[in-house]
């Protein structure tokens, strides 16, 4: 089992949108990069709708999702995990990173996507107990995930679903 830590927000105050995965996988944890998998559709899904430059550098990447006014998170701060699957996760070893404070420091955020189910769930568990009535005006969406081991759903059917984060 190996105990892992989920990155930095990438974010700004202006931020109006934030999408939420559940922790990095294992080429993003040794790349220290999010969606650093070559086959995680990620970065292409953005592209495809012209809110980044997916052949830009990791850091331009980062820059143009601030310009967007689009921020990227994951749910939790820490958990244990065997392998990259969310499946993998150890749910007794679940810590939440602090979005009750990431909203209050990020007041224009109004929608919330997340990527794939169980970064949804692990919200609905963790996080929403917390922070309860006080962002009862977040729209929160559930996207498919751009995982390589999302293979039940075609590309062309994640990318259509991600369009909702451009018309955000």
């Amino acid at each position: 089992m190996t105990h892992i830590h989920s990155f930095p927000a990438i974010s700004d105050y202006s931020a109006t949108r934030l999408i939420l995965g559940s922790m990095p996988g294992k080429a993003s944890l040794e790349a220290g990069q999010y969606y650093a998998h070559p086959r995680n559709l990620f970065w292409k899904a953005l592209n495809t709708f012209d809110l980044v430059d997916s052949g830009a550098p990791y850091p331009r990447r980062c820059q143009q999702l601030i310009e967007q006014r689009i921020a990227l998170w994951d749910v939790l701060k820490l958990c244990t995990r065997t392998s990259s699957l969310d499946s993998d996760i150890v749910t007794s070893s679940m810590v939440a990173n602090d979005l009750r404070s990431f909203l209050i420091h990020h007041p224009n955020v109004t929608q919330v996507f997340f990527n794939g189910a169980k970064a949804q769930q692990i919200y609905q568990r963790h996080v929403l107990p917390e922070i309860g009535a006080e962002f009862s005006n977040l729209t929160t969406t559930r996207l498919p995930s751009t995982s390589p081991a999302n293979a039940a759903i075609s590309e062309e059917v994640k990318l259509a679903a991600w369009r909702a984060v451009a018309v955000g």
